[in-house]
């Protein structure tokens, strides 16, 4: 309820503003029986390498976290409850000139305010072919990249993002655009981009956790309020998909050093109430943090049997 100050001054209630992702996990962690807090990775410094030639002249790829779909992994599909038998343990890579089936059931985005129906939201390859075949880049690369979402910071930083490094090398890449879609995986992305930052690639993040990201220091920030799932732009909005994608376009192009964030214009909707639901304690009942804790502790074991496999 606005109070009549807020009305005749014409402020925005205090819950439109960034979501807290990190302490809302915290706290959800604790609901639901875990005691012991996620240390998210924190950095007061970034790397950063400025453009080494126009973009119109540069070779640019996708860094996703979004996982190939195998019909032999279950229920992937839109609106599929989490499902940790579908995540992946290793960076894999993707011809960039064949079309390729992604999704996100394997990671923890908005299942509430997004259902998952276009993968245009977490997988901008037909923007950036479209914005190559416009001469706004020089070309997309041969290959686009899987960042697998590792909790364990020592992965990401020892093996997945020098692996990420080595092939975009060999694929001679001069920028790249990484798309995280969950808390995790929001991290996982700011680790690999400081990474190719400091071996001379430039890069730009499309994401939707500030809090994470800026807590990292990462070198550049395109951020989109919209629900987790939605980096890259509206579902089956073309036009606001092309926008982001040339937002974070500009943003490799303006800034001027590290730690740079752009927000996006665009809203999800007028009712900002939906920043009020994800993971949220004070929202769910005791009924339903048992069920998700039970819900929880079996996709765990499923996807501990998976990388044991």
């Amino acid at each position: 309820m606005s109070t009549p100050r807020d009305d005749e001054f014409g402020f925005a209630p205090d819950y439109d503003s960034p979501i807290p992702y990190m302490q809302r996990t915290r706290d959800y962690y604790v609901a639901i029986g875990y005691t012991t807090a996620y240390r998210w990775a924190h950095y007061t410094e970034a790397p950063f390498q400025p453009l080494k030639k126009p973009l119109a002249k540069s070779r640019v790829t996708i860094i996703t976290t979004a996982a190939p779909y195998d019909p032999g992994k279950g229920d992937q599909g839109p609106g599929a409850a989490y499902n940790g038998g579908a995540k992946f343990y290793q960076v894999y890579d993707g011809d960039t000139s064949k079309e390729h089936d992604l999704r996100i059931s394997h990671i923890g985005y908005d299942r509430k305010h997004t259902s998952a129906t276009d993968s245009g939201t977490w997988f901008p390859l037909p923007q950036l072919l479209k914005a190559s075949a416009a001469g706004r880049i020089g070309e997309v690369s041969q290959r686009f990249f899987g960042a697998p979402t590792n909790r364990s910071h020592r992965v990401t930083l020892d093996t997945d993002a020098p692996d990420i490094l080595a092939r975009c090398l060999a694929d001679e890449v001069d920028v790249a655009v990484l798309v995280p879609n969950c808390p995790v995986c929001h991290q996982t992305t700011a680790l690999v981009a400081r990474h190719l930052e400091r071996n001379g690639i430039p890069t730009v993040i499309m994401g939707c956790a500030k809090d994470i990201i800026e807590h990292a220091a990462v070198p550049r920030f395109l951020y989109s309020d919209f629900p987790l799932g939605n980096s890259a732009g509206k579902p089956h909005d073309v036009a606001s998909q092309a926008q982001t994608l040339e937002l974070a376009l500009k943003l490799l192009e303006s800034a001027s050093g590290p730690q740079t964030t752009m927000q996006s214009p665009l809203r999800w909707s007028e009712d900002a109430s939906w920043k009020l639901d994800y993971n949220n304690v004070a929202q769910l009942s005791p009924e339903e943090l048992a069920r998700r804790r039970a819900e929880f502790d079996k996709q765990k074991e499923i996807a501990r049997g998976n990388r044991a496999a």
